[in-house]
C-alpha cells in the first residue's frame, strides 16, 4: 500500500472550529480531510464513530479551500493528518510533484500542491491518497468490505472514480487507476456527446451526476426511473470491465447518484446482463456483490483515518 508522509514545521494559522466542551485533548487523534470536487469535509477523531468538529464547505479555489482546511486543523493537538483527495494525484514518493493535483478539469486546481501546503502549515505527518482509494480503505477497515482482500470502491457523483484493493493493498503504480474513463458503448436512444473534456463519451462523461443533469435537468426534477435506466446502462458496462480486469470479491458503489432509490439492485441486475453468464460465478449474482457503502458519506473521512494512522507510524 503506498502511503507517503513527511513533516515540516511552520507557523500555525488561527483555529475557527468550535470545540466540544469536555473533549479530552491528551490522546492520540487524527485530522482527516476529504477533498472533493464539489465539497470538502474536515474532521478530527480516531475511528469513524469518534469523528467530531466535522465541517463542510464548498471546494472553491485552492488557496481558500486549503486555507479553510488549515484553519480547522491547525490549533488541534493532532498526531497526524490523512487526506483523501480528488485527482488525478501524483503519488510517486520520489517525484518532485508528489501530492500535487495534476491534469484535473476542475478550474484552478491543476498543479495545486495539496500535500506540500498541508505539511508546511500543520507540522505533523500527512498521508495522502485519492478520494476513492481512501474510501476503499475506510470500507475495508470498518465498512462493507471488512474481511475481504480484493474489492473495489466506485463513486458516482460529480465525477466517476474507482479505488481498487488487491491482496489487501490499494492499487497504484504509474499513476493510479482511472476507472471513470473506461470506454462505454452509447445507448441507441441517447444522442448526448458526453461531458468529459478529455474523452467525451467515456463512463464519467456519460453517467456522472453533471452528465445526467445535462440530459434530465436538476436532480429535484428527475424522473427517477428514467434516469436510473440510463445510468445503469453505462455503469454496468464500466463494472463489467472492472470485474474482468480486477476480479473483485465485492464492489462498493457510493456517491450522490447511487442514492437514487433502487440504484444498487438495478445496477446489480444490469451487470448480470452485461456479464452474460461469463464466467458464471454464483458470487456475481449475490446481493452482497454490488452494495452501498456501509459508512455512507463518511467513507472518505474513514479512509483519512487509515492514512493518518499509517502516517503516524
Amino acid at each position: 500500500m503506498r502511503r507517503i508522509w513527511l513533516t515540516a514545521t511552520t507557523a500555525s494559522r488561527p483555529h475557527r472550529a468550535e470545540h466540544i466542551p469536555g473533549r479530552v485533548t491528551d490522546v492520540t487523534r487524527y485530522g482527516v480531510v476529504e477533498l472533493g470536487g464539489t465539497k470538502t469535509l474536515v474532521a478530527v477523531g480516531t475511528t469513524p464513530d469518534d469523528l467530531y468538529d466535522v465541517q463542510r464547505f464548498e471546494t472553491a479555489d485552492p488557496d481558500s479551500t486549503l486555507g479553510s482546511v488549515i484553519d480547522v486543523l491547525a490549533a488541534q493537538n493532532l498526531s497526524a493528518v490523512g487526506v483523501a483527495s480528488f485527482g488525478p494525484l501524483e503519488l510517486r514518493r520520489d517525484h518532485a510533484d508528489f501530492g500535487v493535483i495534476t491534469n484535473t478539469p476542475k478550474p484552478g486546481w491543476r498543479g495545486a500542491p495539496v500535500w506540500r501546503r498541508l505539511v508546511n502549515a500543520l507540522g505533523v505527518p500527512v498521508g495522502i491518497d485519492t478520494d476513492v482509494n481512501g474510501a476503499a480503505r475506510g470500507e475495508g477497515q470498518w465498512g462493507a468490505a471488512v474481511g475481504l482482500t480484493h474489492f473495489l470502491y466506485v463513486t458516482v457523483g460529480t465525477g466517476i472514480g474507482g479505488g481498487a484493493v488487491v491482496e489487501g493493498e490499494t492499487l497504484t503504480g504509474l499513476g493510479h487507476p482511472e476507472m471513470g474513463h473506461l470506454v462505454v458503448e452509447q445507448h441507441h436512444a441517447d444522442p448526448y456527446p458526453g461531458r468529459c473534456p478529455f474523452h467525451g463519451g467515456c463512463l464519467e462523461g456519460m453517467a456522472s451526476g453533471p452528465a445526467l443533469e445535462d440530459r434530465f435537468g436538476p436532480v429535484a426534477s428527475w424522473n427517477r426511473a428514467e434516469v436510473l435506466e440510463l445510468a445503469v446502462f453505462y455503469l454496468a458496462q464500466g463494472l463489467r470491465g472492472m470485474v474482468y480486469t480486477l476480479a473483485p470479491q465485492r464492489i462498493v458503489v457510493g456517491g450522490g447518484v447511487s442514492k437514487i432509490a433502487g440504484f444498487h439492485d438495478a445496477l446489480r441486475s444490469a451487470l448480470m446482463v452485461r456479464l452474460g453468464d461469463y464466467p458464471g460465478l454464483e458470487e456475481h449474482m449475490a446481493e452482497d456483490f454490488v452494495v452501498a457503502p456501509a459508512l455512507g458519506d463518511h467513507a472518505g473521512l474513514a479512509g483519512g483515518l487509515v492514512l493518518a494512522a499509517q502516517a503516524a507510524e
